[in-house]
């Protein structure tokens, strides 16, 4: 089975998404394209979506309000036909289900706690559970939501296998010790021993050199 790959189109350019999707191709892997506010957001994002084909494509958006508002706006994208799109579980279980019961074929993906967060950061906001702990809890109520897949760092993935049975999909991946502004990191190869269905990976990828050889730089690591 290939290992399971989202490039993150973090940009608001079209022409740098377009130079990142002709990079990316290989046999080696199975690649798919995040997409996030930034770039849908942009000039011409949004049609540039609608008209990409024979692409797996994640709506990386997010989204986090009332049940109502979430289920307009998961309504508002649906033309775009994402094959992911990401809620904060934080939203609440009547949001969640709210939303997946209008997803149609779009696998909704709740957001658990941000990979640029650690224990100090989350008592500052308010929390008193440490990261594992309000992951876990987050994870038991994406299953009980039946949402398609669960967003986790790649160091949570083992104690969140335990309680959710679906896709889980780790950002925060380095291939070494420049953790930029994520706190919770690892490297591919173990957050796919950790048990991650799919990596996201930005900007080791597309913005530290030449994406061609940072590709086969990862597909290397993957098979040392």
């Amino acid at each position: 089975m290939k290992n399971k790959i989202f490039i993150a189109c973090d940009t608001t350019s079209v022409s740098k998404v377009k130079k990142i999707i002709k990079n990316t191709q290989t046999s080696k892997l199975k690649i798919g394209y995040k997409f996030g506010l930034e770039f849908l957001n942009s000039k011409n994002g949004r049609k540039f979506v609608s008209k990409l084909k024979n692409r797996i494509t994640f709506g990386d958006f997010k989204f986090s309000d009332i049940p109502n508002t979430c289920v307009s706006a998961v309504r508002a994208i649906k033309d775009l036909k994402f094959n992911y799109c990401t809620m904060h579980i934080s939203s609440g279980l009547e949001a969640l289900k709210a939303v997946k019961k209008v997803s149609g074929k779009t696998k909704i993906i709740g957001v658990s706690i941000l990979t640029s967060l650690d224990n100090i950061a989350l008592k500052k906001i308010g929390y008193n559970k440490d990261v594992k702990k309000l992951v876990l809890h987050q994870a038991k109520l994406a299953q009980k939501a039946k949402l398609d897949g669960l967003v986790c760092s790649a160091q949570e993935v083992k104690i969140v296998k335990k309680v959710f049975k679906k896709e889980i999909i780790t950002p925060g991946i380095r291939f070494n010790s420049d953790k930029g502004d994520q706190k919770r990191v690892l490297t591919p190869k173990a957050a796919f021993k950790n048990g991650s269905d799919w990596l996201v990976i930005g900007r080791p990828i597309t913005k530290q050199g030449n994406i061609k050889n940072n590709i086969k730089k990862l597909i290397d690591h993957l098979n040392k």
